[in-house]
C-alpha cells in the first residue's frame, strides 16, 4: 500500500478561492466594506517574520485588508494590553492575532495577552471563552485556525470521521487539545497522549485517525501506524542536511517515506497543515466581518414608532359587593 498525498496546498487554494467569491459578493453589496486584519507582532524573530509574510500574502490574494502592527522589544505588558483594546474597540478592525512567541525583552504573560483579544476579533481562537466553547460543543465562536485545519483535511479524504479510534499525540492549548475536542464533537472515539504516555507506539497502533503534533523530528515510525490509517502531521522541525543551501531541511513529527509505505492517507511536510492554518485564520476573518457587518444591519427595536389608537370604551359597571356576616352577595349593575 502507498499512501495518497493529503495537499494542504490544494485544499487551502480551494478555501481561498471561496473567501475570494465571498469577500468580492460583500463588496457588491457593500461598497465601502471591507474585511480587516490586524497582525500584532513584538520583536522581529525571523521564523515569524516569515509566518506574517505569508499571511500577508494570503490576505492580499483574497481582498482583505491585512495591517502589520510592529511593536518594539521593549514594549510593556501594560502597553501591548493597552494596544490591544484599541484594536478591539476599533470598528474597522474584524479579526486581532497576536503572533507567538512574543519577542519581549520583558517577561510578558503570553496567556493574559490572548485573553486581551476580544472574542468577538479573536480569530485565532485562542481567547479562553472560544477554547471553552469548543470544549463545550458550542462552534459559534472561533475555532482554532490549525486544529480546524487537521479536521478539514480528514474530511477531504472522504473517510468518515464518526465512530472511528483517533489518536493525538500532544495535549498543547493550540493544537492538541482543541483538536481532540473537535474531533470528539465528530462523533469519534478519542485518545491523548502526551509525554507521560506508556506504551505509546502500542496506542497509537489503535488508531483509525492519527494526529500527530508532539513537536519531535520523525519521531512516530512506520511500525507505529496502523495500516490503512489516515495521518495528520502537524510537526515543523528543521533538521541538519548538507545538501541543502540553507544547511537544514523540514521533516514533520512523523517519518514521511516510511508512513506512506503503511497508511492510506499522509499529510506532506511542507505543505501540508502548514497552509490550512493559514486558510483557516483567513476564514475566520471573513466570518468575523460578515458577522459585524450582519450586526449593523440588523434592525433596531422598536421597529416602527408607537402610535396611540383611539378605542371605544365599553359600558361602564359598577359593581357593589354588600358583605352581610358570612354571606356575600355580588350587585352587578349597569351604569347608564
Amino acid at each position: 500500500m502507498v499512501a495518497q498525498k493529503i495537499s494542504g496546498a490544494e485544499v487551502s487554494r480551494a478555501i481561498e478561492d471561496d473567501l475570494v467569491a465571498q469577500v468580492s459578493s460583500l463588496r457588491q453589496q457593500h461598497p465601502s466594506f471591507s474585511p480587516r486584519l490586524a497582525i500584532v507582532q513584538v520583536g522581529g524573530r525571523e521564523d515569524s517574520n516569515v509566518y506574517i509574510r505569508m499571511k500577508l500574502r494570503a490576505a492580499e490574494r483574497i481582498g482583505i485588508q491585512a495591517e502589520h502592527v510592529k511593536l518594539p522589544r521593549d514594549i510593556t505588558e501594560n502597553e501591548l494590553l493597552a494596544r490591544l483594546t484599541e484594536l478591539n474597540e476599533s470598528p474597522a478592525v474584524h479579526g486581532i492575532i497576536v503572533q507567538m512567541p512574543l519577542d519581549s525583552q520583558f517577561d510578558i504573560d503570553g496567556h493574559k495577552v490572548t485573553d486581551a483579544v476580544s472574542p468577538h476579533k479573536d480569530v485565532d481562537g485562542l481567547n479562553t471563552i472560544n477554547e471553552g466553547r469548543v470544549a463545550t460543543g458550542d462552534m459559534g465562536g472561533f475555532i482554532p485556525c490549525t486544529p480546524a485545519g487537521c479536521v478539514e483535511l480528514i474530511k477531504r479524504t472522504g473517510v468518515p470521521i464518526a465512530g472511528k479510534n483517533v489518536v493525538v499525540l500532544g495535549r498543547s492549548k493550540i493544537v492538541g487539545t482543541p483538536v481532540s475536542e473537535l474531533l470528539k464533537w465528530e462523533h469519534a472515539t478519542v485518545t491523548v497522549c502526551h509525554s507521560k504516555t506508556r506504551n505509546l507506539s502500542e496506542i497509537t497502533k489503535t488508531a483509525d485517525i492519527l494526529v500527530v503534533a508532539i513537536g519531535r523530528p520523525e519521531m512516530v515510525r512506520g511500525s507505529w501506524i496502523k495500516p490503512g490509517a489516515v495521518v495528520i502531521d502537524c510537526g515543523i522541525n528543521p533538521i541538519p542536511d548538507a545538501t541543502k543551501k540553507t544547511g537544514h531541511r523540514l521533516v514533520g513529527d512523523v517519518a514521511y517515506s516510511e508512513a506512506i509505505e503503511v497508511a492510506s492517507h499522509v499529510t506532506p511536510v511542507p505543505n501540508g497543515v502548514g497552509p490550512m492554518t493559514v486558510a483557516m485564520l483567513m476564514k475566520n476573518t471573513v466570518l468575523s466581518a460578515r458577522r459585524q457587518l450582519e450586526r449593523l444591519l440588523a434592525p433596531k427595536w422598536p421597529l416602527t414608532p408607537l402610535r396611540l389608537v383611539p378605542v371605544k370604551p365599553p359600558p361602564r359597571y359598577l359593581l357593589k359587593i354588600f358583605c352581610l356576616n358570612t354571606y356575600c352577595v355580588v350587585t352587578l349593575c349597569t351604569w347608564f
